[in-house]
Formats: structure tokens, sequence, C-alpha cells
């Protein structure tokens, strides 16, 4: 493992040089466990020769199973942001459809529930936009690029270092340092390898959120979804991958012994002998024999023994694909080896995925308050507000998340047609359509064209008097 690089900033407190050297310590300290998460979630970690019975060279052949990436992206494509809402009042007022179009917000916070899964926490950092920027950026970094410190009493982080860039060595070359209400920007000359610093005050407080996935009290910044008995059970199963390639390539044949025969049996007519291949899979026509030989030697005959099956192969990595699918709250058809000839009933298919929507459901609940802090800072930044002047009808600004089960339109429809039933009047406005279905493109345009139709109706009213206002 190396050491952690020291970074000396000039112009800097040395407080500050300590906090910096300290957190890219902490960076650094977790970059091998986060690193190899990543490795199983790209699904390029293969495993390490083990044992003496299986020859090396098959542990060459670079075999690998994509059980936790499909652990990580089954949850997470259950995890889908729609967009914000605010009852209070009209995000397109205050810029909310900017903030989201401009920061392509929902495939950011894809990209961002993925590293949070993988590595336990994520963040997402406000800035202000530059000169041809938006006026309000929302960055994503996982937990190899940012790490800060987290106070408990206050819930929330007294600070942020982001690596921005790095060298083909691995030295830092940019990094920013978010602090309360200030930021500390230094990027380093490749060629001198002098720092250049720069310090730029804002109204925003620490400008950056923790986005965790399983947080816990002794571990506020989350956990990986990808756990070690995943890691385990997937090594074994690429272990028992290795294993059957090597009963296919010994045992896939049937053998066969030759008694009483001399070599011309294995050579051909020409006199070369036979290959290997050809005699394990019978090209041998004819035996030379003698039915008049001296009865005390042995006649020519063939005895077979029957390839072995490698379905205990297949039996061992079926039993571990379902303690897999046990461990990452998946059905077993997910990563199990299943028979499955017909089509299962929707209830019984609902059934199990009970648990991967439940992991969804606790999911996002961890991730919406960081999402709208975010959100809502963005909101401050566009409209030239600061944090402690942030109004207080902002706070019913809240995230709206798909539902995390599969259900199809028809039966979507079917449950709202019942609620609107008992609720007549909700049929009207943007939840009632919610409830039955639409898409929220689909309940914006019908918000727009049921407008638009009260708008003409008036002006047929009015032109139907005769009359107009003031007439």
């Amino acid at each position: 493992m190396t050491l952690p690089q020291t970074v000396r900033l000039p112009g800097v407190s040395s407080d500050e040089n300590a906090l910096i050297n300290g957190l890219v310590a902490e960076v650094e300290h977790r970059r091998m466990k986060n690193l190899l998460r990543t490795s199983y979630y790209e699904n390029k970690r293969t495993i390490r020769y083990v044992g003496t019975l299986i020859p090396p060279q098959y542990f060459n052949l670079g075999l690998v199973l994509g059980w936790t990436g499909k652990a990580v992206d089954a949850l997470a494509r259950r995890c889908n942001l729609e967009g914000f809402v605010w009852p209070d009042g009209d995000l397109d007022d205050i810029g909310g459809d900017e903030v989201i179009n401009d920061n392509h917000l929902m495939a950011e916070v894809d990209s961002a529930i993925v590293a949070a899964m993988q590595h336990g926490p994520a963040f997402l950092i406000n800035t202000l936009g530059q000169d041809a920027e938006p006026d309000a950026l929302i960055h994503v970094k996982d937990a190899t690029e940012a790490t800060g410190e987290w106070n408990r009493r206050r819930r929330r982080l007294d600070n942020l270092l982001s690596i921005i860039d790095k060298d083909s060595d691995g030295r830092i070359l940019t990094l920013a340092l978010y602090l309360e209400n200030e930021t500390v920007t230094a990027q380093r000359d490749k060629a001198t390898l002098k720092w250049q610093v720069e310090r730029d005050e804002h109204v925003y407080g620490v400008p950056a959120e923790v986005l965790p996935y399983k947080p816990a009290p002794k571990r506020p910044f989350g956990q990986s979804r990808i756990t070690q008995p995943m890691m385990g059970l997937q090594d074994a199963a690429v272990r028992e991958l290795v294993r059957r390639e090597g009963h296919m390539d010994v045992f896939s044949y049937p053998e066969f012994w030759l008694l009483g025969a001399d070599e011309s049996a294995l050579k051909n007519s020409d006199g070369t002998v036979k290959t290997v291949w050809e005699a394990r899979l019978g090209r041998i026509k004819g035996l030379p024999d003698d039915a008049d030989a001296d009865p005390q030697n042995a006649r020519a005959d063939v005895k077979q023994f029957p390839a072995a099956s490698p379905e205990a192969h297949w039996a061992d990595i079926n039993g571990l694909a379902k303690l897999f699918a046990r461990e990452a709250s998946l059905p077993d058809t997910a990563v199990a080896i299943s028979g499955l000839s017909n089509p299962t009933s929707a209830e019984s298919y609902d059934a199990s995925q009970y648990e991967l929507i439940a992991e969804a459901e606790g999911a996002v609940d961890d991730f919406t308050p960081a999402l709208n802090k975010a959100y809502v800072r963005a909101l401050a930044m566009k409209n030239r507000v600061a944090v402690d002047e942030i109004p207080d009808e902002w706070k019913s600004i809240d995230a709206q998340w798909r539902d995390p089960r599969y259900l199809s339109r028809a039966a979507m429809a079917d449950a709202g047609m019942k609620q609107l039933a008992a609720i007549p009047w909700l049929a009207e406005s943007e939840v009632g359509l919610e409830l039955l279905g639409l898409k929220p493109q689909q309940v914006r345009r019908a918000m727009a064209d049921k407008r638009r139709s009260v708008v003409t109706s008036l002006v047929e009213q009015i032109r139907g008097t005769g009359g107009g206002i003031g007439a």
C-alpha cells in the first residue's frame, strides 16, 4: 500500500493544510477497498490461483461472474427519481426545471445512486456557474475522489475535499476544499509542480451533501451493497467454474482401454500416430486380432469408461447462486440456473420481489434528504438567495420517486380509478392524473391542454355575449 501524498498549499493556514492532508489520507486509506468493489461491480474481478488440484493455466482463463454488478443494478434501477414537487408554489417560477435540465439531474442522480451502492456514500456538490455556464451546478463525486468530516450534532458536513484531477503517477493536480461559506481551489502546474491557490467566498454554507446507502449511527456515510458475503460467494462460484473447465477438458471424452493390441492400433494407414483427440473420440476402426492365437495371449479387446457428468459442478454453482440471491435480496431466478418452463403468476412474481422492493423503498428514504437539500441550494444559487434567507415555503419542496414496484399501466389505471371514485375532486388535479398512471410529461401536457381549453371557452363566452371587459 502506497503512503498518502503530502500537499502543501501556499497562502493556506497550517490548520487548513493539516485538514487537507488528513482528508487525502482518508481517501487513500479507503481507496483499495473502494477499487476492489468497483472491480466486482464492473465485472473485472478474477480470482487467484488456489490449491494444487487444478492446473494453474485454468486460472489464467479470466473467468468472471457478474452477480455483484447485477445486485447493484437490480436495486438501483428501482430507485428512479422522477423530479421534484412543490405543494406551496410553482417550481417553474423559481427556475426548478432549468436546474434539472441544465445539470441533466436525473442521469446524474442515477450515477450517484450506483456510486453510493458501490462504496457507501456519494457526494453532491453545489457550485456557482462561471462564464457561459448555468447559474447553478450540481456535481457528483464518489468515495474514490472525495470525503469530508461529518458533524453528528448538526447532521451535515463540516467540510468536503474533492480531488478533481491527477497525473499518470497518481499525484494530485487539482483539488477543492469546501468550507463554511468559503471554497479553496488549488491547481498544480505540471511543469514546475507549484501550486496556485484561489479563495472564493459565498453565502451557501458547506455546499455539499452526503448521499448514503444504508447509513447507521456509527456509519453516517453508509455502507456498500457489495458485502463481504456477496464477494465470497461470487469467488466461490468462479472457482467452481474453473473446476468445471478442467472437468470438461479431462473427463468429457469417454476413456478407452485397449487390451491385447499393439502400437499399430494407434497409427494411421500411412504410419503416422493418431492424434490424442482422434483416439479419445474412438477413431480406432479396427484392431489386429488372431482367433487362432495362443490361448495364453489375451485377444484384442476394448474397454470403455463412460465420461463423467458435469452436473455436480452445475449443482454447486446453482446452490451458491441461491445463497447469493438470499444475501442480495434478489429472487432466485435473477442469478440461479432456473428450470422454470412456464411464466409465473403476477402474484408469485410480486412475492419474489418483496425483499428487493423493501430495499428500494428504504434506499430512496435515505437518499431523499440529501437530494432535497442539494436541489434547494441550487435554486438558492440560481435566485441569488443566501442559505439563511431561503423562504420557509421552499421547505415543502420534495423529491418525487417512481414506485419501485413494476406495475402494468392497466393495473395502475384500475387502482387509480378506485381511488378517484372515493375522492372525485382529485380527478381535476395533477395528483389525480398521476394516480391514473400518467407520466410526469403527460400530466403537464394534460394540465396545459386543460388551461388552454378553459381560456378558449372563456373567450367564446365573451364573444357570445357580444360584450367585453368593461362593456
